[in-house]
């Protein structure tokens, strides 16, 4: 098999960038850019460091972010399984990358840029859920912000409904097998919902 070497190669095999797809890009927030991101409740945190790349969900119970300013968002980073992969990431690499997501709609958002991860008692304090507060919070610095082609979620049929999980591993099947049964199997499946409703914020 061939691989492509080139960006000539590459280009060579698709036609010219359509200029809605240069045009729509803004450098900071907008009014429609705002709504939209506003509205998302789930996104993806992409970020890269010298180990390589990851990429994070990251949900909350209204909007994933705040904005700080129209260059500058901010997400708190709840609890979670304390790997940290996302954050330290960016505490070497600043690049990152976000797509936010609506239930429902086949548009995705999204917001390139440079992010640095934060302590701060005050910027914690904006994130308050019921007196907890997260970590730290991750401030991103916006580079440009774009709507990606819907092609791909109409493709994969995502909202449409149905549920395709239901034949799926669970996650305590999963740690069973990564760790030949030492732990997780059923008991770890009946535990969690419990656990992660009283560990979530």
């Amino acid at each position: 098999m061939e691989y492509l070497n080139s960006l000539d190669a590459l280009d060579a095999l698709y036609g010219d960038i359509s200029a809605p797809a240069m045009r729509k890009v803004a450098k900071r927030m907008t009014p429609l850019y705002r709504q939209w991101i506003m509205a998302s409740k789930l996104c993806v945190l992409g970020t890269v460091g010298p180990e390589g790349s990851d990429g994070s969900p990251r949900g909350d119970d209204g909007p994933c972010v705040l904005e700080l300013d129209p260059g500058t968002l901010a997400m708190p980073d709840w609890r979670g399984n304390n790997r940290l992969d996302s954050l330290r990431n960016i505490v070497r690499d600043p690049r990152v990358s976000l797509m936010f997501l609506v239930p429902g709609s086949n548009n995705v958002v999204r917001v390139n840029g440079q992010a640095r991860v934060t302590a701060d008692a005050d910027m914690r304090a904006r994130f308050d859920k019921n007196g907890k507060v997260p970590a730290t919070v991750i401030v991103i610095a916006i580079d440009e912000i774009y709507t990606q082609c819907a092609r791909a979620m109409m493709r994969a049929g995502t909202w449409l409904g149905v549920d395709e999980s239901v034949d799926l591993p669970t996650m305590g099947e999963i740690l069973a097998e990564m760790t030949d049964g030492e732990e997780g199997g059923k008991p770890y499946d009946d535990a969690w919902g419990a656990r992660a409703a009283h560990t979530m914020w």
